[in-house]
């Protein structure tokens, strides 16, 4: 009798799994630009589920999406450097965390600037430790 074995996903494809629950969602152009955007703004970057979503860590996490909604996507900066960043785009006034809230693609457009500055500040403050 074969033994059967299981393997599991990679991170990447456990993202994509993800992913494809979302092909119908409302805001998965948005997603997708968002995506794009996290893994663009540093190459030590690498992407995993955590909390159900999709997620970014170096050495040590960083951000992840937040629970779906329909109309809006929300990113949840828990990496505790965060509190020393300051941006528009960073909301509330967490003892670890911030978060950043878009509702749409002119949104995310406009906030790709700020997005990648707060990623890089991020991953240098990770590097400096």
């Amino acid at each position: 009798m074969a033994k059967k074995t299981s393997t599991k996903l990679s991170d990447s494809e456990q993202v994509e799994l993800y992913m494809k629950t979302l092909s119908a969602h409302p805001m998965l152009a948005e997603v997708e630009a968002l995506r794009t955007i996290l893994k663009k703004s540093s190459a030590k970057l690498n992407e995993r589920i955590k909390w159900n979503a999709p997620s970014y860590y170096y050495k040590e996490d960083i951000v992840t999406f937040g629970p779906r909604k329909d109309d809006k996507v929300l990113l949840v900066f828990h990496h505790p450097h965060i509190v020393k960043i300051k941006s528009d785009l960073l909301e509330g006034d967490y003892k670890d965390r911030r978060l950043a809230w878009f509702s749409n693609m002119k949104e995310i457009k406009s906030h790709k600037k700020d997005l990648t500055t707060i990623m890089k500040l991020l991953v240098e403050a990770i590097d400096k430790k």
